[in-house]
């Protein structure tokens, strides 16, 4: 009898779209090779074959980084994003404040006690 197993998670699951590769995978890994070939054929006479095959390696890195790259059910994008927001876009210290509840009993009797003052003061004056 055949075994087939099942995951548990089923969120895991992604849907195969052509040769066990996702749309995903398909779509970027086709937008590397529409850039790097056409580089290559166009920059491999003018310098030798390895170092154009390495160029077009290059150009084409970024794109399978993009199709491939996923972390804790997080895409390369969205960690690249969290990563720009936390080095650059928010403060880097973040200072601990608390708001005691006794402190801020004891601000309200303080500002409650001021207006009395300020009540008492207006009668005296009528």
């Amino acid at each position: 009898m055949a075994y087939v197993p099942v995951p548990k998670d089923l969120t895991q699951v992604k849907s195969r779209f052509l040769f066990g590769l996702t749309r995903r995978q398909v779509l970027f890994f086709g937008l590397g090779a529409l850039t790097g070939v056409p580089f290559f054929l166009l920059i491999r006479h003018s310098v030798n074959t390895s170092l154009a095959t390495m160029l077009m390696m290059l150009l084409m890195l970024p794109f399978f980084l993009l199709a491939l790259y996923e972390k804790n059910g997080h895409l390369l994008e969205a960690v690249l994003g969290q990563i720009i927001q936390a080095r650059y876009l928010r403060p880097r210290r973040r200072p601990y404040q608390t708001d005691n509840f006794y402190a801020a009993l004891d601000r309200s009797a303080g500002i409650h006690k001021e207006v009395n003052r300020i009540v008492q003061t207006a009668r005296k004056t009528k």
